[in-house]
């Protein structure tokens, strides 16, 4: 049994493993990442029903454009028939949507939908669920120190005031709590360039499903496992 009192705020996902999926599984690449949009939406109702905060799902790093054009044009597809639809029905369960990357070059057809999702959800007051897309952590730091940096320049703030408190503001996830528990499936144990700043002090969990596979009751796992860590915060 869970411990209500003890839930994580904030959970990171990397959702890892839909190509090796399909592949286990003589299917298309794409097969994967389209069976994993489901697992999204299972992962969204259950967290929220637990009573999370926040939930991150890591869809497409800043390195992903790599991939063949034609996966990657497949993926953008996917993430548009997502906003279609299921943005009522985040809106209708008071789910808030939220974005976080750089916008180019995302196609601008879906940098509008993107943000009139976040428009359309901004005053909802449940279950924040933000989509790391087109997003690389080192980016993000390095776009802060240039907004600070711009402020400085300016004459609004001054260099010797920075703090780790102030420069959190500056970053993609400002206002928003840090993760205290990254879950990352298939069993890769790196965070890819992925939230570098706020998992400092996170639990991590790697469970062996791949991203396909993992559904509300591996979600339930991980949190009892977080329940069952103890954590210290550079303490002792």
């Amino acid at each position: 049994m869970l411990d209500k009192n003890n839930i994580p705020r904030h959970i990171a996902i990397i959702m890892d493993g839909n190509g090796r999926w399909a592949k286990q599984k003589g299917l298309p690449r794409t097969a994967g990442h389209r069976e994993g949009v489901k697992r999204v939406k299972e992962i969204v109702r259950r967290a929220a029903q637990l009573g999370v905060e926040v939930v991150t799902f890591f869809a497409f790093s800043s390195e992903n454009w790599a991939r063949p054009k034609s996966e990657v044009s497949i993926l953008m597809r996917y993430l548009n028939n997502f906003l279609d639809s299921e943005i009522r029905e985040l809106e209708e369960n008071n789910i808030r949507f939220l974005t976080i990357g750089r916008k180019n070059p995302v196609p601008e057809y879906l940098q509008e939908k993107l943000e009139d999702a976040a428009r359309r959800t901004a005053k909802n007051t449940g279950l924040i669920v933000v989509l790391a897309f087109n997003y690389g952590a080192r980016q993000e730091i390095v776009d802060a120190a240039k907004k600070f940096s711009e402020r400085v320049e300016l004459g609004q703030a001054k260099a010797a005031e920075l703090n780790e408190e102030i420069f959190g503001s500056y970053l993609y996830t400002a206002g928003l709590p840090d993760p205290d528990l990254l879950i990352r499936t298939s069993a890769q144990m790196r965070i890819s360039n992925f939230l570098l700043w706020q998992l400092s002090y996170a639990e991590f969990y790697f469970p062996k499903k791949y991203w396909p596979e993992f559904g509300p009751k591996d979600l339930e796992k991980a949190i009892e496992v977080y329940q069952k860590r103890e954590r210290r915060f550079g303490g002792i």
